[in-house]
This record gives structure tokens, sequence and C-alpha cells, in this order.
């Protein structure tokens, strides 16, 4: 009897260790949903009904699909509340997690930002219509992305195209200093003032690995290829963004003619905004998603 070999991008089954994707898998499967891990960072979110009875793999699938990249040590419970909100309303999620030594070695970012290229033109995602929601330091990761973009314009132009709409949330924008802040609070929150200290050192160490890096990633960014209208959520009170350095830049994007919503809070919480205030973040999202040219949304959030 032949073994049958196992398509790159078929549908891995999900094991039982208790690992961050796990555990947000538990939480989106028991309401119905499936889920089908494509590589240690990466899990693709489906509907159940609609995928046992119309979806097939094939490139004909129009379902709008986001990709979303979490903040750094997000809790699978609250990346699930936004996956539920796609889902509910008939998106597909990819789920596109970052690790801090991504963001200490930029090189390894690339790496991860390359990969995930290539699986937005695997015949699954090839036909797909995007939505990009990056959390925090996800907008990072997703720069990283558009780096590799703009060095092939000509080559990824298909997938800019594809884009329909991005939206930043918390998006971490101001120095290196703050950025070092920023993953010093998240990740060793007990040690903050020293990791900051030794970021530092070592950024400045390494500047021609980590910082000119980050200094080109901003530039890309800036001038991001991906002109898709836009929506940024923030706050005056964020610790980890400067609400000065964002609106430069949405001052900036909108003065390339690209639309653009901002909803800003006085007070709020970093990546929590949802929390914070649910009714307006998802009316906010909702009038969003709904001026964009995707399929008709089949239900509201």
């Amino acid at each position: 009897m032949t073994t049958r070999k196992r398509c790159p991008l078929e549908p891995v089954p999900i094991s039982p260790p208790a690992t961050a994707s796990a555990m947000l898998t538990r939480c989106i499967v028991r309401r119905s949903f499936s889920s089908h891990r494509l590589s240690k960072n990466v899990t693709f979110y489906m509907s159940e009904h609609v995928a046992s009875t119309t979806r097939d793999h094939t490139c004909e699938d129009q379902t709008p699909l986001t990709i979303m990249l979490p903040w750094l040590g997000a809790r699978p419970q609250a990346v699930a509340k936004y996956c539920e909100l796609y889902l509910r309303t008939g998106f597909d999620v990819l789920v596109v997690e970052s690790e801090v030594q991504e963001f200490l070695w930029p090189r390894w970012s690339l790496q991860h930002g390359k990969k995930l290229l290539e699986l937005l033109h695997s015949d699954r995602f090839v036909s797909r219509p995007l939505l990009v929601h990056a959390f925090s330091i996800g907008g990072y990761t997703f720069s990283q992305l558009l780096v590799l973009v703009s060095e092939d314009p000509q080559k990824y132009e298909t997938l800019t195209k594809r884009i329909k709409g991005q939206i930043y949330d918390s998006l971490v924008a101001g120095s290196v200093e703050l950025m070092a802040s920023g993953v010093a609070k998240i990740v060793f929150p007990r040690w903050e003032t020293t990791v900051k200290q030794m970021s530092l050192l070592y950024f400045n160490t390494f500047k021609r690995q980590t910082t000119d890096y980050y200094n080109r990633s901003i530039q890309v960014f800036w001038n991001s290829p991906v002109t898709a209208p836009a929506l940024f959520f923030y706050c005056d009170n964020d610790p980890l963004s400067d609400p000065c350095a964002l609106e430069e830049v949405i001052d900036f994007w909108r003065g390339r003619g690209i639309t653009l919503t901002a909803k800003k809070w006085e007070s709020s919480k970093h990546a929590g905004h949802l929390k914070a205030h649910p009714q307006e973040y998802v009316d906010s999202l909702e009038t969003f998603l709904h001026s964009l040219t995707l399929v008709p949304l089949k239900a509201k959030m």
C-alpha cells in the first residue's frame, strides 16, 4: 500500500500541546470555526459550515482573507475575539505571529516575510482579496514584508492590488528608543529599565544589522507600495506609540492620496481598544469594512 504525500500547504492537524497557537485554536474551534496550522507561526481559520458546504482549496476561492498580525505576547483569548469579528462577517483569517528574536535580528523577520509572500501566492490564497490588520509591533512585521515588495514592485504588483484595506491598531511609532522600551515592557515587564538599556546598547553595537534595518523599514512604510484605504486606531496615553509621530504618518499618507480614517481616544490601552471601547471600536471597524470593495459582508459584527 502506498502512502499519499502531503501537499506543503495541506492543513496540518493541530496537536494538543499548549502553544499559543494551539490555545488560540481551542478558543475559536469551540465556536464552530476550523483551524489549519500552515507553519510554526501561521494558522488559517475559516468557518466550518462554509468549509464543508461551498469551499474547495482551488484558486477560484474569492473569500476575503484577513492577514492578522498580533502584538507580542498577545493572549490567545484576546486574539480570538478579533478573529471572531471577521469570521462572523464572512472573512477567513490568517494569523501570522511574530517572535521577539525577529525584531532583535531583522534578517530573520525578512525571512519570515518572504515565506508569507510565498504563501499568499500559493494556490489556496492567490486569488483572495486581502485585508491587513496589524497590532502594535505586528506593523513592523508587515513593514518587513513591504521592504521585500519594494525591492521588486513589478513582481508583487498583483499582490499589492489584492490588498483592499489596511488597519493599524496601536502601531509602535517613534524612535528606536521607544521600540526598545516597547519590547522591554511587553516581554520583560519586571526588568523593563534594565532590558531597555541593554537593548539600546545592543542596537548601538549592531547598528548595521538592526537600526539601519529599522530605519529602512520605516522609510518603506511611509512610502508604502500599498495604497489601499487605511484605518488607524490609537490613543493619547499609549506609552509604546507616540501619537504625534503617528499623526505625521497619517498626514503624509493623506497627502499621497490614500483614503484614511483615524479613530483616536484620549485614554485607552495599548492593543486593547476593543476591550476599553468595544462599541466604538466595532462601529469604526464595521463602517470601514463596508466602505471597501470587498464581497458583501454576511453579518454585522
